[in-house]
């Protein structure tokens, strides 16, 4: 989605599904670097104003799910994911009533986590 076509629709907001597969374990089971993903995405590729501290936490019992979730709130809504472990795959939601390019955070989040490959889905918020 273009921010023409945004404009135009008179959407309220945007949410994007981001899963990234064969990311480099190192990466997502490291807080740190999941919170400097967080920075760089929003400063860099979003250009959102970040509120508050992104919180990083490691859970789970069960091996299918172990490994950190992520929520960084933004002046327009929110940022999440989850980074599961066992299969070295992240999960990442973009919520914003601002537009952003999906195409520039699907290559920056490939790159940062070193994804194998990616799927998304965009949803337009009415």
């Amino acid at each position: 989605m273009t921010e023409k076509e945004f404009n135009k629709d008179k959407l309220w907001g945007m949410s994007l599904s981001l899963d990234l597969y064969k990311c480099n374990p190192e990466t997502i089971r490291d807080a740190d670097k999941i919170k400097e993903y967080v920075k760089e995405l929003c400063d860099n590729v979003i250009n959102m104003k970040r509120y508050g501290d992104c919180k990083v936490v490691h859970f789970g019992d069960d091996p299918k799910v172990t490994g950190f979730s992520m929520t960084q709130l933004i002046e327009t809504s929110l940022v999440s994911g989850h980074f599961a472990n066992n299969t070295n795959a992240a999960y990442l939601d973009i919520f914003s009533c601002k537009w952003y390019d999906v195409h520039k955070v699907r290559e920056f989040s490939e790159r940062f986590f070193e994804a194998g490959f990616s799927n998304k889905n965009v949803s337009k918020r009415q």
